[in-house]
């Protein structure tokens, strides 16, 4: 998701307290590890957020679609 540019970018802009020298390679495992921890929530905010703007425009269609997410979950 994220490059290793990037992960190395938002690392040194933590300002941690401590000074931390981890390998790129380090860095690269423990984003994606945080990533992977964070997928599924963010994963279920987005669909919730989906569902109130079919909602908004049609509630049948926002019906369908937890039904259609309801059967894919069975699966």
């Amino acid at each position: 998701m994220l490059s290793k540019k990037e992960i190395t970018e938002a690392f040194v802009n933590a300002h941690l307290i401590e000074n931390y020298n981890f390998l790129e390679e380090d860095l690269v495992k423990l984003a994606n590890a945080f990533i992977d921890k964070a997928k599924p929530m963010m994963i279920k905010e987005e669909r919730a957020s989906c569902i109130e703007v079919a909602r908004a425009y049609n509630s049948l269609v926002a019906d369908k679609i937890l039904e259609v997410r309801a059967q894919a979950d069975k699966k």
